[in-house]
């Protein structure tokens, strides 16, 4: 093609470029500046490298024209490129440093092997610049569904045309247990475009759950339209999947509007994804009534929340235990994804046994740590009181008011509460200065003796190692594995078993880092004064809503 185009006349030399842009879908301009390359740089391996040799190729008439350039320069560092200031103003009396002279050069004949070389650097340039189009068109279509045709299927990964590119679907992005034939149409969603030594990589999946949602979309213009909104999706491809949706019109069902006339909606959508199973569950603020709706088609006795560790107990009789927890722990799994909270199931005998359990230890607990017999401990417990604390601290009457009980009997309880937490404290004060914990840790905002000795027997023993700490090591976190079946794995963080929220953790952190001096106290401005600061009319807008 391009050894052709060189020796051809001019009107050929321009048909070969716009054919080329044509059938590589890329600007014609830059097949013509890929020519001038190849002209230019097999007219420097005639009359030397070290020129600086110029080609332009005259868009409309095919012209074609050879030059060089010499820069004017003070001092010359390279004869070829460069002429003196003198040397120059013989030529042009008013030329000075940085003008450049242009001497015409005559039309060149190439032989074969520069023939050759210039059909390389043109065959590179245009596939660079196919590259490149490929990449700038495909970056922008990452979040978007794409249509192609399997081309091959290379170790499990499917290779698809995408027309103007090639993408590709990994083993682990397709649907389990689907087959795909050549030639077969096929839908999948662009999530990432890389640029990659062999050219821009477009990975394509058919197993995220940004998948179905883009399939709802396409399929309900209530969602494309932004009446009904998407708020999350959990999927195990292939078999089940649950998407929960909400409507911005009081008068339009969000699941209905999915469903659609004789559920012909989600099932195109099912049918897409393989006979995938698709619970469409409507999103609530209340994070107990949408998990409960999460949990369908499980119903469900009784919740309780704790928002600190975002996890949740929820209650089931013995016969619907298999159902909230489905196949493998499927539909559990499932919902706590799609609500983002940790879910523990009890039957309704395994709560009861473990509330009298707890009863049973904070009855003993009472009796060991205040030296009172079993009815008025099993009397506290009862009225709620979880810990010694609770007892010593209270208003008297809170106490006094318990059926037996009278004022006497009241403050005798708090006075052996109070003596009790004092000799705790004395013990604990013992045991932290065994481990060598820092006096200053005391200054830290939250921080108790019973942390510092945890804190201890973790390696923490200065303000500067608390304030080197991360908030999830104090905390702990959960790590969710990869594989479909995978529990989450729970790693337990410092101050595990203690009450301490994420917020109370974080304060502690940045209260050690003031008192290091790695930060001024002044520069811990709440987040609603930064926001109030920055748009105060936004800010007011928003707490008046």
């Amino acid at each position: 093609m391009a050894q052709a185009g060189i020796s051809a006349n001019r009107l050929e030399l321009l048909q070969i470029a716009d054919a080329v842009a044509r059938e590589k879908s890329i600007d014609r301009k830059i097949v013509i500046q890929a020519m001038e390359d190849a002209i230019q740089k097999a007219a420097k391996s005639r009359y030397g490298p070290e020129n600086d040799i110029r080609c332009q190729i005259d868009a409309r008439t095919g012209e074609t024209g050879l030059s060089r350039v010499v820069t004017v320069a003070d001092p010359v560092e390279n004869d070829a490129q460069q002429i003196s200031v003198s040397d120059a103003q013989k030529r042009k009396p008013d030329a000075k440093v940085g003008d450049e002279f242009v001497e015409e050069l005559p039309p060149l004949d190439f032989g074969r092997v520069a023939a050759q070389n210039a059909k390389q650097v043109i065959v590179q340039k245009v596939r660079e610049a196919e590259r490149e189009r490929q990449h700038n068109e495909y970056k922008d279509r990452m979040g978007d569904i794409a249509n192609g045709t399997v081309k091959r299927v290379e170790y499990g990964n499917v290779i698809v045309d995408l027309g103007r590119a090639e993408g590709i679907i990994r083993r682990d992005e397709m649907i389990p247990r689907e087959n795909v034939r050549l030639g077969e149409r096929i839908r999948a969603f662009i999530y990432d475009v890389r640029r990659e030594q062999r050219g821009p990589q477009i990975f394509l999946s058919r197993a995220r759950p940004e998948f179905m949602s883009k399939l709802f979309a396409m399929e309900v213009p209530e969602i494309y339209d932004g009446i009904v909104e998407i708020k999350s999706v959990a999927r195990d491809p292939g078999s089940r999947a649950k998407i929960a949706v909400i409507s911005k019109d009081s008068s339009i069902d969000p699941v209905g509007a999915c469903v659609g006339m004789r559920g012909q909606r989600v099932q195109a959508v099912v049918a897409e994804l393989q006979g995938e199973k698709v619970d469409i569950i409507q999103w609530k603020e209340d994070a107990a009534t949408f998990i409960v709706n999460a949990l369908a088609p499980a119903e469900v006795s009784k919740v309780v929340l704790d928002e600190d560790s975002n996890r949740i107990e929820v209650v089931v009789a013995e016969k619907e235990l298999s159902l909230a927890i489905g196949r493998r722990g499927q539909n559990v799994r499932l919902a706590s994804q799609l609500t983002g909270w940790d879910i523990d199931i009890l039957t309704e005998q395994e709560e009861s046994e473990r509330r009298q359990k707890e009863f049973t230890e904070r009855s003993q607990m009472f009796m060991d740590s205040l030296d009172v017999d079993e009815v008025i401990a099993q009397l506290l417990a009862t009225e709620g009181f979880a810990s010694v604390e609770e007892v010593a601290y209270v208003e008297l009457s809170e106490i006094a008011h318990i059926e037996g009980f009278d004022e006497d009997t009241a403050s005798e309880i708090q006075t052996r509460a109070r003596e009790f937490l004092q000799k705790q404290e004395a013990e604990r004060d013992a045991r932290r200065r065994e481990l060598g914990v820092s006096d200053d840790l005391a200054k830290v905002d939250g921080v108790t003796t019973a942390m510092m000795i945890a804190f201890g027997e973790n390696s923490i023993k200065t303000v500067e190692d608390l304030a080197d700490c991360a908030t999830d090591e104090l905390l702990g976190w959960v790590e969710r594995k990869k594989e479909k079946d995978a529990e989450p794995v729970r790693h337990k963080g410092v101050l595990e078993g203690f009450e301490v929220g994420r917020k109370e953790a974080e304060d502690m952190i940045m209260s050690a880092r003031v008192i290091a001096g790695w930060i001024k106290a002044e520069d811990l401005v709440p987040a609603e004064v930064e926001l109030e600061a920055a748009a105060p009319e936004a800010a007011v807008a928003a707490a008046k809503a």
